[in-house]
């Protein structure tokens, strides 16, 4: 048995995660569905926006029960910022009130799409790694937007496959397999717009890192058992990339050839 496949842990700033899951913790209709879709989605990071509750003010102290008692990695975002020094604040508010200098860095350009802005992103991350953050940023498809991303000190990127919770799963196939192609070493995340554990086998079969999603399993109508099916997706795509995809063929090919083949008789 190969143990590199079945030991293969995601690797960001230099901290091993056994699952390739990040799974978000908004928009479930209550406390409970959202913790029993972490424990099925058997993930070891959760994110959460800082806007959503407020710890301080015993805000939805279930809600916060259950995420300390899931044991996973609290991944605080800046979702909704729309200026370097919105999501700036705010990533240094969420270090001081959740202790972790990891922050999902978000800066949104576009109301409509919701496409991050590729100038304020790089910017704002420049910032917060030079005060000690581990950033890891939503960004879009774009190589050069990732490699200015890469050049200001980000260790992990976090592509897009489509626009927020719209569930088109991988629009730009070129760009991501280039992305992947080009930055070999880099961990490389699928943020956003995934809606079926189908689209996240396919970004994991092409090499991508992990998978981060929140829409797809907290709108579901049974949220931990889609958690579950995205899990197993992704488990079974890592699998596949690891273990080798066949090359694909514009003819066919038999899986059973008799040219060259011995041929066995019997006798009655």
């Amino acid at each position: 048995m190969n143990t590199e496949i079945q030991h293969d842990p995601l690797v960001l700033y230099g901290e091993a995660f056994e699952s390739r899951f990040l799974l978000g913790t908004a928009l479930y209709s209550s406390p409970d569905i959202m913790r029993d879709a972490i424990e099925r989605s058997r993930c070891d990071i959760v994110t959460l926006g800082l806007r959503r509750q407020n710890p301080a003010n015993r805000d939805g102290d279930t809600f916060w029960r259950h995420i300390e008692a899931s044991g996973c990695r609290l991944l605080p975002n800046t979702a909704g910022c729309k200026s370097v020094k919105e999501a700036v604040t705010l990533a240094e508010m969420s270090r001081e009130m959740f202790d972790t200098p990891w922050v999902k860095l978000e800066v949104i350009g576009d109301d409509y799409n919701l496409q991050p802005d590729p100038f304020g992103l790089v910017e704002a991350a420049a910032g917060l790694i030079k005060k000690g953050f581990k950033v890891l940023p939503y960004c879009t498809d774009d190589l050069i937007l990732g490699q200015r991303l890469l050049d200001v000190g980000c260790e992990v990127l976090m592509p897009w496959g489509s626009p927020i919770g719209t569930g088109q799963g991988l629009l730009n196939r070129y760009n991501l397999r280039t992305l992947r192609e080009r930055l070999p070493t880099v961990p490389l995340i699928v943020d956003a717009g995934l809606g079926a554990p189908s689209q996240a086998a396919e970004a994991m079969e092409m090499g991508f890192d992990g998978i981060l999603l929140n829409t797809a399993v907290a709108k579901a109508s049974e949220p931990p058992l889609m958690a579950e099916a995205f899990a197993d997706a992704i488990d079974a795509g890592r699998k596949a990339y690891k273990a080798g995809l066949m090359q694909t063929r514009q003819t066919a090919s038999p899986s059973t050839p008799t040219l060259g083949q011995p041929f066995w008789h019997t006798t009655s």
